[in-house]
């Protein structure tokens, strides 16, 4: 499902390690964060934080985790990599696009989520690479 982007209308997050400034693009093209990191042919956003947190928190990379606000630069859809088989309904309020995202803001001061609660997601994303389980499918 493709969703219409209203200016203004709800904040969008974008979770990572990467240092970026104010006006970046993110866009699709690189090496995922997450699984065996193919070329990403799609970008991530959320409307939540904690959905955010997790993508930070969970990121690739040696740079402390960031959240960045995010502007969509077109058409945004559900993030069939949680909405179809894990979270019908999207309440995570996940989207993906394969158009760049704007950097329009960062947040500073955010809370993590627990030592334990972030490596029993470690463990489980290991178990799930060990399964052959790619974390994104394109």
């Amino acid at each position: 499902m493709t969703t219409t982007v209203t200016p203004g209308a709800e904040p969008f997050y974008h979770g990572t390690k990467a240092d970026l400034n104010l006006g970046d693009l993110i866009g699709a093209g690189y090496a995922s964060n997450y699984g065996k990191r193919n070329l990403a042919k799609f970008v991530y956003l959320t409307a939540t934080l904690d959905a955010a947190i997790w993508g930070a928190e969970l990121a690739r990379g040696d740079g402390p985790p960031r959240i960045y606000v995010v502007e969509p630069t077109g058409p945004i859809e559900d993030d069939p990599n949680l909405t179809d088989q894990k979270f019908p309904g999207n309440p995570t309020r996940s989207y993906r696009t394969s158009y760049p995202l704007r950097i329009v803001g960062e947040l500073t001061r955010w809370t993590g989520h627990s030592p334990e609660q972030l490596q029993a997601m470690r463990d489980r994303l290991a178990e799930l690479d060990r399964q052959g389980v790619e974390a994104i499918e394109d």
